[in-house]
C-alpha cells in the first residue's frame, strides 16, 4: 500500500518573496498568486494509496515519514495534518509513529456507487514551514454484495409460431460491487428450446436475451419453468436466481365463419327506428382474444346507409327512416373480425316492402268556365292523377258525384278529361261545383279531393258551335269519312248538335288509337333554353297551328322541364338539367311529358331521355384503407376492398380498378349483384413481418369516359404476427433534464407507445423494466398513462443522472421498451463550509508575512454553483494566498506594530463567485466568519480566538430564492453561489 508519483516542492524563499509583492489594497484577491500556484501545481504530482473496503479502522494504509522522504520524527514538528474534502476524516496519523491508518471502516458503494474507480482525495499539511502534498486513497471493491434479480419470477408469453432465432430480452440481475466483482454472466437451466444470451449495455451494464432454438407447440407442452441465474466474478463467485415461466400462446389460425354465405331479410318502409332486421353470426375456433369475434358492415356508403350492426351481437338495426319510393333493396356485405385481425364476410339482401304512405296527387291542367249550354260533351277540365307508391298501393281511380251532368273520362298516363254529360241548360242551373275525388287502391285506402266551381253560359243560337268545330278540324284533313243515317223527328239545330258530338268522338278515338310516343333526348347540364326539337315538324303541324290549337307542356307533379315557342314550334329546355339530382343510378333516365292540345282536345305523350355526360370522378369515402393481414395467410387469398362511389351511369361510371406495383397482390374487378364493380385484393406471395411490416400500395378507381376520369385511395396493409403486434414506443431513447429541488410528484416526462392492435390486445399497460433499486426509489410510473414523476428529492451532490428502461405490454403479452436519460441539474442549494485547519500561536510584532490561519473551503455543487473565493476587509494588514485545491492562508503584509494596534478583528467572507448574483439569477448563499487576532510585545502572549462564524439569514433553499446580505458584512465582503 506504498505510495507512489512522490515529488515534493516546499515553500522556498524565492517563491514567498514573489508571494510579498505588493499590490494595492482594494485589489487584495487571490489573483496576485496566480505565477505562485501554477508553478506549484506544475511542480507536485499526488500520492496514490489503496486500501480494500471494509477493512477495519486502524487498519495500516502507509508509513508517511518514509513516503514523503522526511526524517524521523519531522512529520511530528512540522505539524503534519491531514485534511480531506468537507472535514470527514477517513485517515487518521498515529501520534507516536505517524503512520497513515484508516479513522473508520470504508464501504465502497456507499463513498462511490458505481462510480469505478472509487477515489477519495485529500492532502497532507505540513504547518512549519508551510508545504501541501496532494494524496489520493483508492477503495478497492471486494465482493460483499450477490447479483439480485428485481422479481423472483418473470412472465413471458411466446407464440407457438415464433420462429427459431428469436430473442426475448430479459430483466437483468443488480449487483452494487464493481469491476470483476459485478455480475458477469447468466445461465439459463437445461432444457431443449432455448439457451442464454449475456449483453453488454452502453452504461457497461449486462444484461440476459433469452434466444429460442426450437419451435415450441403449444399442444405438447403449453407452459414451460426456467431458472434463470446471474454469476457475478468473485472468487468464489456470488450468484442470485430467478424463475422464469413461459405460456406458449395459440396461433391464430382461424377466421371467423358466417352460418351462411348469404342472408335475406325483408322489412317494411315505415318500420321504427331500432327495428330489428336480422341477426347475424359468425363462430371462431381459436381460443381467448384469437376467437372473439367482433361484427362490422363493409358497406360501399358507410354515412348513408341507413342500417348498423351491433360489434358484439351481430343484430343489424335501422338506424335511418326507410322510403320504398327512394330505394326499393339494399345489398350489404357484413365482416366478422377476431381479435388477431383475421375475417370472415357474408351478403345481406335487404328487400324494402312498400306502404301506402302516400296520398294521391291531382294537378289540374286545364280548367274552362265558363262554357257555354246547349252543347254536348263539353271539356269542361283536364287534370292528371299521381301516386308515389307501387303496385297496388300506386293505382287510382277518380270519381265525382253522380247526381251532376258531367263525366269523367281517362285518356293518357293518368290523364282525365272531365266533360258535360248532355247539353245544359243555363237557365235550369247555372253554376256547378264539383269534387274531384281520386282514391288509391291500397290497404288503407287513401284518397284526395280536389273542388272546382264552374259556370254555364247563355248561347242564343247553337250554329256557330257547330261551324266552329268543322273549321278547326276539317274532316277530309283528318281522312275521317262518315255516314251518317238519322231517323229521328228532332228540330234540325238539334240534330246538328248530336252529328258534331259524334264527329268530336270519333277524332279522340282515331287520334289515340293511331297516335305514337315522341321520344327526344338531350345531353345532361345544357343551358337554359336549349333547342330540343321542332315539335310543329314532328307532329305534321303548319306553321303557327300549335299556337292556334293552344299547345302546352304538362309535366307529371307539374314541374316543367321543357317550354314551347308558340310561334316557332320549337321546343326548348326550361332550365339546366342534372341527371344525377332527377333520376339518381336509374338508367336510362326518362322525364315524361305530354302535348296538350286544347282546341280541339287531343293528347300527344312524350319522353325526354336525359343523357349523361362524364361529369363526376370515381371517388373513395376514405383516403386511406386500413387491412391487417396476418403472416400465416396463404397465397390466393382474396381479400374485399370498399368500392369507390361514382354518380355518372352507364359506361361513364366506374369500369376498372387497379393497384400500384408491387411484389405481393394483384386485384381483381368484379361484378356485385346490383350492377356496380368492387376490387378484390389477391395475395400472390406471402408476407413476411420481419421482412415489411407493413405495405402502402395505390388503389385507383378508372370510369370509362372520354377522357377518363379516376380517384384513388391508399391502401394501408399492416402485416400481423400471428402473435399480434407488439407495442412500440415513439422514441427508443428519451432524453430529459430536471432541477434537484423540484418537488415530489413533479412530472418528469410523459413515455408513449402505440399498439395497431385493437381491443384488449391494444390496450397498454407501462412499468419500468430492467431498472435500479436507486430508480425505483426515486420515480414513479402511471401504467395507465405512461407519465413519469418524482418519487422523492433528488440531489445533485448524489446522482447526477439515471437511466431507466420502460416497457409497454399489451393485452396478448407481447411488449416493446424505451430507455429514458435523466440528467439532474444541479442548483445552488449547498452552502459552502470553511474548514479550520492550524491558528497560528505566536504572532510575534514586527515579523512580516507571518502565517496567521491555515484553512479549507468546499462546496458541493457543481458549476458555477461550486466557484468559490475569498476576502477580507481591505483596511487590514493581512493578505489571503490560495494555496492548492481550494486551501488558504492568512498572512500578515508586513511587519506589525503591537503599540499601535494590538487586536485585529478579520472577517474572512466568501467563498464568492464575483457577483452578489450567480449564473442563474437565483441570488447567492454565503457565509462570513469573524476571528480576532491579538498581537503580542516581547513578554506579552499572542492569541487567535475563533469568534463564532457569522451566518447569512437565508429566505428559502436552492435556486430561484435569494438570500439577504448579512448585517455585520462591510465593504468587499462577497456572498457566493
Amino acid at each position: 500500500m506504498m505510495g507512489t508519483g512522490k515529488r515534493f516542492f516546499p515553500l522556498g524563499s524565492d517563491i514567498m518573496e514573489m508571494a510579498r509583492t505588493k499590490v494595492h489594497r482594494k485589489k487584495r484577491q487571490v489573483a496576485i498568486l496566480i505565477i505562485w500556484v501554477l508553478l506549484w501545481e506544475a511542480g507536485s504530482e499526488s500520492i496514490q494509496y489503496s486500501v480494500l473496503e471494509e477493512s477495519e479502522t486502524g487498519t495500516f494504509v502507509a508509513n508517511l515519514t518514509k513516503d514523503l522522504g522526511l526524517r524521523r520524527g519531522e512529520l511530528a514538528a512540522r505539524g503534519a495534518q491531514v485534511v480531506f474534502k468537507g472535514n470527514r476524516q477517513h485517515l487518521q496519523l498515529d501520534p507516536k509513529t505517524y503512520d497513515l491508518l484508516l479513522n473508520e471502516k470504508l464501504d465502497r458503494e456507499e463513498l462511490c456507487g458505481s462510480t469505478e474507480p472509487c477515489v477519495l482525495p485529500f492532502q497532507v499539511l505540513l504547518e512549519n514551514p508551510l508545504q501541501f502534498f496532494q494524496a489520493a486513497l483508492r477503495v478497492r471493491d471486494i465482493n460483499d454484495h450477490a447479483p439480485e434479480f428485481p422479481a423472483r419470477e418473470m412472465l413471458l408469453k411466446i407464440s407457438e409460431i415464433t420462429t427459431p432465432g428469436k430473442l426475448f430480452p430479459l430483466k437483468m440481475a443488480q449487483d452494487l460491487d464493481a469491476g470483476n466483482n459485478s455480475l458477469q454472466s447468466y445461465i439459463i437451466s437445461s432444457n431443449p428450446h432455448f439457451h442464454v444470451l449475456t449483453r453488454n449495455r452502453s452504461d457497461g451494464r449486462k444484461f440476459p436475451e433469452l434466444v429460442l432454438d426450437k419451435a415450441l407447440d403449444r399442444e405438447e407442452q403449453s407452459e414451460l419453468k426456467l431458472t434463470l441465474t446471474a454469476v457475478d466474478g468473485g472468487s468464489p463467485p456470488r450468484s442470485g436466481t430467478t424463475e422464469i415461466q413461459i405460456l406458449v400462446l395459440d396461433i391464430n389460425d382461424n377466421a371467423p365463419e358466417f352460418a351462411q354465405e348469404l342472408y335475406e331479410a325483408q322489412i317494411p318502409e315505415n318500420n321504427s327506428l331500432g327495428s330489428l332486421i336480422i341477426t347475424v353470426s359468425a363462430t371462431d375456433l381459436d381460443a381467448g382474444s384469437f376467437g372473439e369475434v367482433s361484427y362490422a358492415l363493409f358497406q360501399g356508403d358507410d354515412i348513408n346507409q341507413p342500417f348498423e350492426i351491433n360489434v358484439i351481437t351481430g343484430e343489424i338495426r335501422l338506424r335511418k327512416t326507410l322510403d320504398f319510393e327512394e330505394f326499393q333493396s339494399y345489398h350489404v356485405d357484413i365482416e366478422a373480425t377476431d381479435g388477431g385481425g383475421l375475417s370472415g364476410k357474408c351478403s345481406l339482401i335487404i328487400k324494402v316492402l312498400d306502404v301506402n304512405d302516400n296520398t294521391p296527387q291531382l294537378t289540374m291542367s286545364s280548367l274552362i268556365s265558363p262554357f257555354p249550354e246547349n252543347l254536348p260533351e263539353v271539356i269542361v277540365a283536364v287534370f292528371s292523377v299521381s301516386d308515389a307508391d307501387s303496385g297496388q298501393n300506386q293505382q287510382v281511380i277518380c270519381s265525382i258525384d253522380d247526381n251532376l251532368p258531367f263525366l269523367l273520362r281517362p285518356s293518357v298516363e293518368n290523364f282525365y278529361t272531365l266533360v258535360t254529360e248532355g247539353a245544359l241548360d243555363r237557365e235550369s242551373q247555372a253554376e256547378y261545383n264539383i269534387t274531384i275525388t281520386v282514391t288509391d287502391l291500397g290497404t288503407p285506402r287513401l284518397k284526395t279531393q280536389h273542388n272546382i266551381t264552374v259556370t254555364v253560359s247563355d248561347v242564343n243560337d247553337n250554329a256557330p258551335a257547330f261551324i266552329l268545330y268543322t273549321e278547326l278540324v276539317p274532316l277530309r284533313k283528318m281522312n275521317i269519312d262518315i255516314d251518317i243515317t238519322m231517323e229521328t223527328t228532332l228540330p234540325k239545330a238539334q240534330q246538328r248538335r248530336q252529328v258534331t258530338a259524334i264527329i268530336i268522338l270519333i277524332m279522340l278515338i282515331r287520334w289515340e288509337v293511331g297516335s305514337t310516343t315522341i321520344k327526344y333526348s338531350v345531353l345532361e347540364e345544357r343551358e337554359s333554353g336549349s333547342f330540343v326539337a321542332n315539335l310543329a315538324k314532328d307532329l305534321g303541324l303548319g306553321l303557327g297551328e300549335l299556337a292556334a290549337r293552344g299547345a302546352r307542356i304538362l309535366s307529371k307533379g307539374n314541374q316543367q322541364y321543357l317550354q314551347l315557342e308558340q310561334k316557332s314550334g320549337n321546343l326548348l329546355l326550361k332550365e339546366k338539367l342534372d341527371r344525377e339530382e332527377l333520376c339518381g343510378d336509374t338508367d336510362p333516365c326518362i322525364l315524361h311529358f305530354q302535348v296538350l292540345l286544347k282546341s280541339p282536345v287531343q293528347f300527344i305523350k312524350g319522353e325526354l331521355q336525359l343523357r349523361d355526360i362524364n361529369d363526376h370522378a370515381p371517388e373513395f369515402l376514405e383516403n386511406e384503407i386500413l387491412l391487417k393481414i396476418s403472416e400465416s395467410s396463404r397465397p390466393g387469398t382474396a381479400f374485399p376492398l370498399k368500392i369507390a362511389q361514382d354518380l355518372d351511369v352507364g359506361s361513364n361510371t366506374v369500369q376498372n380498378y387497379t393497384i400500384g406495383n408491387n411484389s405481393h397482390f394483384h386485384l381483381f374487378t368484379r361484378n356485385h349483384s346490383d350492377g356496380r364493380r368492387y376490387p378484390e385484393l389477391v395475395l400472390d406471395k406471402a408476407l413476411d413481418r420481419e421482412e415489411e411490416s407493413e405495405l402502402r400500395l395505390t388503389l385507383m378507381a378508372m370510369d370509362g369516359g372520354s377522357p377518363p376520369r379516376t380517384g384513388t385511395s391508399q391502401v394501408l396493409i399492416v402485416v400481423l404476427d400471428i402473435n399480434d403486434n407488439a407495442p412500440e414506443f415513439a422514441q427508443l431513447l428519451y432524453e430529459v433534464q430536471i432541477p434537484e429541488n423540484s418537488p415530489i410528484g413533479s412530472l418528469v416526462i410523459t413515455v408513449t407507445a402505440r399498439d395497431l392492435d385493437a381491443g384488449t390486445l391494444g390496450e397498454l399497460s407501462y412499468s419500468f423494466f430492467q431498472s435500479s433499486n436507486q430508480v425505483i426509489q426515486a420515480f414513479e410510473i402511471n401504467a395507465v398513462t405512461g407519465e413519469i414523476r418524482l418519487k422523492k428529492m433528488l440531489d445533485f451532490e448524489e446522482i447526477q443522472s439515471y437511466r431507466m428502461d420502460i416497457e409497454a405490454s399489451d393485452g396478448g403479452g407481447l411488449s416493446g421498451k424505451c430507455s429514458i436519460a435523466i440528467e439532474v441539474m444541479d442548483v445552488n442549494d449547498n452552502t459552502p463550509e470553511l474548514t479550520m485547519s492550524v491558528f497560528t500561536s505566536d504572532i510575534p510584532e514586527n515579523t512580516p508575512d507571518t502565517v496567521v490561519a491555515i484553512f479549507g473551503i468546499s462546496d458541493p455543487d457543481s458549476g458555477e454553483n461550486g466557484k468559490m473565493m475569498c476576502s477580507i476587509q481591505d483596511h487590514l494588514p493581512f493578505l489571503l494566498k490560495l494555496t492548492v485545491e481550494n486551501f488558504y492562508t492568512l498572512v500578515t503584509e508586513g511587519a506589525l506594530d503591537r503599540e499601535s494596534q494590538a487586536e485585529y478583528n478579520i472577517t474572512i467572507t466568501g467563498p464568492f463567485p464575483g457577483h452578489l448574483v450567480d449564473v442563474s439569477g437565483a441570488g447567492t448563499l454565503s457565509h462570513s466568519y469573524q476571528y480576532e487576532v491579538c498581537l503580542r510585545g516581547d513578554s506579552g502572549t499572542n492569541e487567535f480566538k475563533f469568534l463564532k462564524p457569522i451566518l447569512p439569514s437565508f429566505v428559502g433553499e436552492g435556486a430561484g430564492r435569494g438570500t439577504e446580505e448579512n448585517s455585520h458584512f462591510k465593504r468587499n465582503h462577497f456572498g457566493f453561489s
